[in-house]
């Protein structure tokens, strides 16, 4: 038998047709999304958006259904009848609002140019005032689950968008009759019930020992705030790994598949990726690197990290408490580099070596050895999400002078994302979660030798790497074969379907030894802007959304 995963990322959508029995990925289809990111102007509208905003269009999701799917099953060659399960996984935290029976308000006409009732993206990060209040309340009012997510909740989670729509569109937030993460929202989709996740429900509203905040303090952040988990937002939460319902008529006939096929109850990609990996077990910290990084690990016990995005019992297996941290920007600060700030000569070369951009400058900055350039960067410009958790905060690059070169800023960004990795596994090691094993998954470390290198060097420990280019849709595919009763459990079907390369980047010891200097003065660039010491950085940020809203 075999099943179906599919990811939603941030640029496109993907499906993989899985041997159920051990793992092979016969075939997989792309679809790009054709608004992508949502971040200037409204299709099809005149509206433009103020900075910091990244939307989705509902739409994209449902060609990937129409589009990926048929093409990689077709590919496979599985016949449709053979198909015994579908999983999807989907970036998180990404919500919309739609009404009572499911239907995204911005695909209403009377809708269509009030931003706030498109989807917000995992990047939207003008909630960071909400984000910034919410805080200051639960402080106040000594929110005891506050230190479930690190002691700060963060803009870009589920309270903080729903907080920004009531303000700043009341008729967007009462026409909502349910508000919802975009993989809830799509198994709504494949099987006509609304069924919600405990993962999300977990990691991104709240919902914490069985339970989501009281009203009194919703309604201390807002009065109007104070019936959303009542109005909008769900106490059925269904268990991950389970069946979520069976697909429908109208998407079967999209997907070219029969109906009745069971659909897992939704996941978010980083958390399904613990099962591509085979990393359902204590200890194994598992980086899913992208446009962002997301990172998981498993532990026995609860400790509640500082700075740590959220801690979950039974949130990415059963039994077992799932940690989860990251960092804001990853590949989109390499492609913001390489988009942006390449001078012509550099593009001439790559194109005379027959290389990518990106190709061309890991050749040269595979050259030069930690500490030659003189640079230092902070990975922050997406801001930061963990330890700091904190989206006002920007990039840097320390060091520049007239003679340095596009390669070895490639090399100082690619290190500084390494650096804000090794912060966040320093961090759940001093907080008593123990980390015997790193494992990298995702389009970057599977392309990127150079980066690779770098991260084992910078940890200090060996790099396992997926064995999967496509692991989310891998992780969704091994939901779907539980939820098909192809496995008992997600621990049994990771250990038969996971996959690891076997033989991990090694840490070169001379090379971690120049990093460990590199990266004390990087701890002292993080606490400096980070912490509070001087926060030109958020100034900055204030007066520029100043500056802009004002025009």
């Amino acid at each position: 038998m075999y099943t179906i995963g599919i990811d939603f990322g941030t640029e496109s959508g993907r499906a993989v047709v899985v041997d159920a029995r051990d793992g092979r990925e016969l075939a997989t289809a792309v679809h790009p999304y054709v608004n992508g990111v949502i971040d200037q102007r409204l299709p099809g509208t005149q509206r433009t958006l103020p900075p910091d905003w990244a939307l989705q269009d509902p739409q994209d999701y449902l060609a990937v259904l129409q589009q990926a799917v048929p093409a990689a099953v077709r590919a496979s060659g599985v016949a449709p009848a053979e198909i015994a399960g579908i999983g999807i996984d989907f970036t998180s935290c990404t919500i919309l609002p739609t009404t009572h029976d499911g239907t995204p308000l911005c695909l209403l006409p009377e809708w269509r140019d009030h931003p706030h009732a498109w989807v917000k993206l995992w990047k939207h990060h003008a909630a960071q005032p909400q984000a910034d209040r919410i805080n200051a309340v639960a402080r106040e009012r000594r929110e005891p689950w506050l230190a479930r997510y690190g002691g700060t909740y963060s803009a870009e989670w589920f309270f903080s968008k729903a907080l920004q729509i009531l303000e700043d569109d009341l008729p967007v937030y009462a026409a909502a009759g349910r508000m919802l993460e975009a993989t809830d929202w799509l198994v709504w989709q494949l099987t006509g019930q609304e069924v919600r996740n405990r993962c999300t429900a977990g990691y991104k509203a709240i919902y914490w020992d069985d339970d989501y905040p009281s009203r009194d303090f919703f309604a201390a952040l807002d009065p109007r705030f104070a019936d959303i988990v009542e109005t909008k937002l769900s106490y059925h939460l269904a268990q991950l790994g389970t069946s979520a319902g069976l697909l429908a008529s109208q998407p079967a006939a999209w997907m070219g598949l029969p109906p009745g096929i069971p659909v897992a109850v939704a996941n978010v990609d980083a958390h399904v990726t613990a099962a591509a990996v085979d990393a359902v077990v204590p200890g194994i910290f598992v980086m899913i690197m992208g446009t962002s990084t997301c990172d998981i690990v498993l532990g026995e016990e609860l400790h509640e990290v500082p700075g740590m995005c959220g801690v979950v019992r039974d949130g990415v297996v059963p039994g077992l408490w799932a940690y989860e941290a990251g960092q804001n920007g990853v590949g989109d600060i390499f492609a913001w580099f390489t988009e942006t700030l390449l001078p012509p000569e550099t593009h001439a070369a790559a194109q005379a070596a027959g290389l990518t951009l990106h190709d061309y400058l890991e050749r040269e900055a595979s050259q030069l050895v930690p500490g030659e350039a003189g640079l230092l960067a902070l990975d922050w410009w997406l801001g930061n999400r963990s330890t700091l958790v904190n989206t006002d905060l920007t990039g840097l690059i320390l060091g520049l002078n007239v003679a340095t070169t596009p390669a070895e800023i490639y090399r100082a960004l690619i290190e500084a994302t390494a650096f804000g990795a090794r912060t966040i596994i320093d961090a759940f090691e001093r907080g008593g979660v123990p980390i015997h094993t790193v494992v990298a998954a995702g389009g970057l470390p599977e392309k990127n030798a150079l980066l690779r290198q770098i991260y084992a060097d910078v940890i200090g420990k060996p790099l396992y790497i997926s064995a999967s280019a496509q692991a989310p849709a891998l992780g969704a595919a091994i939901h779907a074969a539980v939820a098909a009763g192809l496995y008992p459990d997600i621990p049994a079907a990771a250990h038969a379907l996971g996959q690891r390369r076997p033989d991990p980047v090694q840490p070169d010891p001379a090379r971690h030894a120049i990093y460990n200097q590199l990266y004390a003065e990087y701890t002292t660039l993080y606490d400096y802007f980070g912490r509070g010491t001087n926060p030109v950085m958020q100034r900055l940020k204030r007066l520029r959304r100043q500056i802009k809203e004002g025009r």
